[in-house]
């Protein structure tokens, strides 16, 4: 039986009306704003095809619901990085805003000295020479649009994930894999029997920061993309270094990934420790330049071919994981005293041999170099000097020709001599005597063919910096040897003249991260440079008869050097234990008032457990009792404080550390 359905009842006007304004409301509440702007919970102007707001600080402008809006957590790391990016852009205007009001460096201020002084009134005079012409060669510096200190802390942690994001625009600068092969084989009653073999990979890859697009005007039409690539490739080629100034000793550049030794299993613990948590803190500032080359063609190299490399890197392994894990015990000291006894023995058979001169001074170099990143100054298992080490390793350089090599080369230079002139030049300045190689150096600065040794591409600091250095070295010996005042304060302003030449033409320091937030090798090293220059100068003017911490000069210098300090990114990743030897100079001459202890500590904090070990938690011991000691000479209204030497309060303390 059929049953009538009810006819549909017409739509009224009202109803009309009802339908009409729901359509209305749905239309407006899918058009609040872009997505970007919901989650920064900012007013959006929805303009097309980005609002305003995100085109200003180059954001996604996305009206369409994005894939991490449905995800707390996505949407959070999302809002993470849109701050970042906000900070960046911050970060960059205030750097800018302080580069238009620096004033030009074009000015060469006078010496350290105008004059020379007699010997009953040298110590007055030149103190007021120098506190004017010093001071009037730091003016040109405007610290006063200085960010704060915690303006950079954000940045420390894109120190090394920054490159990530270029990988597939930038394949130099991509990250790589390691593998580390261990062969093991059973015998029972000599014979042969399981033999296994097992791969362990580490990866230097870091999860990326926002993609690219993120931090550009989005969404660039189809013909505009190659000239936004060759702008940003332009970009990185400016502010790198020289990407072919080492002749590393195992030839060029390579691709190996993969050490095959033969370990136990105890061992190879420790090759996978050095690996992954030493090799990354040996050469931080190469790495920022040439990322993973000192791994690839240096020292995975090396781990596979030189067994007495490989006995030097298990002993600094063994030695950084007590210190990090605060491991006691027999074993861990076993395993220490084990390696560093083989590589010794290794060191003394190829002596005697007379063979195999490259790898003997790799890794000789190596004990002196890689001691700078492990232990902590209590250390008190026995070890061999430093200095008795280097001596071998300057036969060594000398036997194979490098010192001549460098003055002779035009091309890349030798890594080993450049590292060997980095010990050579501060490791002399700590024990007060002239570097072997001075008149290497010497030769390098005053020929303008051959000036660079790669000491700015390895080490952060320019070449004609540390050649000076290595001069004042050698004035200080000669002066502890008894040179007449008068003649000492002529050489004085002589060099005082040299570190002027150096400042022509620079600029003060600045935030070392480009528009992009990828750290700027080449400002780095500017900024690095000013650091060593200042210390320079401080180790300069120390060797002036009549010389206290307390002087102006030796005050505006110190506040200089800490204001020039923050442009440094700081933290576990940072780069403050490339600049122990600065630290030293800078903080033996601090006095209570000074802005550098507070800096220094806040400093100490920031890179956290690290802290304590190697050469940057040994300077921090020797500044503590230098320190003590000076504030304990000194009282208000008690005459001058005395000039406490930080290598007097070594002697001391029986300490033989090599502060670099």
């Amino acid at each position: 039986m059929a049953v009538a359905q009810p006819k549909a009842k017409p739509a009224t006007k009202s109803n009309t009306t009802s339908a009409t304004k729901g359509k209305m409301q749905m239309h407006r509440r899918s058009r609040t704003g872009c997505y970007t702007c919901r989650l920064r919970r900012k007013k959006c102007d929805e303009g097309s095809p980005s609002c305003t707001a995100c085109k200003h600080l180059g954001l996604q402008c996305e009206y369409k619901r994005p894939m991490w809006w449905g995800n707390n957590d996505q949407r959070r790391l999302q809002k993470d990085h849109i701050k970042m990016i906000i900070k960046r852009k911050k970060l960059s205007e205030k750097a800018n805003t302080a580069s238009q009001v620096m004033t030009p460096g074009s000015e060469t201020p006078p010496g350290l000295s105008h004059s020379l002084p007699t010997s009953a009134t040298f110590s007055d005079s030149l103190d007021r020479a120098r506190s004017g012409s010093v001071d009037s060669q730091l003016s040109l510096f405007d610290f006063n649009t200085t960010p704060g200190i915690a303006d950079y802390t954000a940045y420390n942690a894109q120190m090394h994930s920054s490159h990530s994001q270029y990988a597939t625009m930038y394949p130099e600068f991509s990250p790589y894999e390691v593998d580390v092969k261990t062969e093991r084989q059973m015998f029972v009653n000599d014979i042969p029997t399981r033999r296994e073999s097992t791969i362990s990979t580490f990866s230097t890859y870091h999860p990326p920061p926002p993609p690219p697009e993120q931090m550009l005007p989005s969404y660039p039409a189809e013909d505009e993309w190659d000239g936004l690539y060759d702008g940003r490739r332009q970009s990185m080629a400016e502010e790198t270094l020289n990407m072919n100034m080492f002749d590393f000793a195992h030839g060029p550049s390579s691709t190996v990934r993969q050490v095959a030794v033969e370990l136990d299993e105890g061992d190879q613990r420790l090759l996978d420790h050095f690996v992954t948590s030493v090799l990354p803190t040996i050469f931080p500032i190469l790495e920022t330049n040439q990322h993973g080359s000192a791994r690839s063609d240096y020292i995975l190299p090396a781990l596979q071919t030189n067994k007495c490399y490989l006995h030097c890197c298990l002993s600094i392994a063994a030695q950084h994981y007590k210190s990090i894990m605060n491991v006691q015990g027999d074993q861990i000291d076993n395993d220490i005293m084990r390696h560093r006894y083989a590589t010794i023995s290794e060191l003394c058979e190829a002596l005697n041999r007379d063979t195999d001169h490259q790898e003997i001074l790799e890794a000789t170099l190596g004990m002196i170099f890689f001691q700078c990143s492990v232990g902590r100054s209590d250390d008190s298992l026995p070890d061999i000097p430093w200095h008795q080490h280097f001596q071998a390793a300057i036969s060594l350089v000398e036997k194979l020709g490098l010192n001549h090599q460098a003055l002779e080369s035009h091309d890349a230079q030798s890594f080993n001599m450049t590292l060997t002139a980095w010990i050579d030049i501060l490791g002399s300045s700590i024990q007060g005597c002239s570097p072997t190689f001075a008149h290497t150096y010497r030769d390098k600065h005053l020929s303008a063919n051959n000036s660079s040794l790669g000491l700015r591409e390895l080490m952060g600091c320019d070449d004609r910096v540390m050649y000076l250095i290595s001069e004042i070295a050698c004035l200080e010996s000669l002066k502890i040897q008894g040179m007449d005042d008068i003649q000492l304060c002529h050489h004085v302003h002589g060099l005082g003249d040299q570190i002027n030449a150096t400042e022509i033409g620079e600029s003060g320091p600045k935030i070392p991260y480009n528009a992009h937030g990828v750290l700027s090798p080449k400002q780095l090293s500017k900024n690095m440079t000013t650091a060593f220059r200042l210390a320079a100068r401080i180790y300069l003017c120390s060797l002036v008869p009549g010389f206290t911490p307390n002087q102006d000069s030796c005050i505006n210098l110190v506040e200089k050097l800490t204001q020039t300090l923050e442009f440094i990114p700081a933290g576990p990743s940072g780069f403050d234990r490339s600049l122990v030897w600065v630290y030293l100079i800078g903080g033996s001459v601090s006095t209570a008032g000074s802005s550098f202890r507070a800096f220094f500590d806040e400093r100490l904090a920031q890179i956290g457990d690290v802290a304590n070990l190697g050469s940057f938690g040994r300077v921090a011991c020797l500044l503590k009792e230098v320190w003590g000691l000076a504030d304990g000479q000194f009282s208000p209204g008690g005459g001058e404080a005395h000039y406490v030497s930080w290598r007097d309060v070594m002697q001391m303390k029986g300490w033989d550390f090599l502060l670099i």
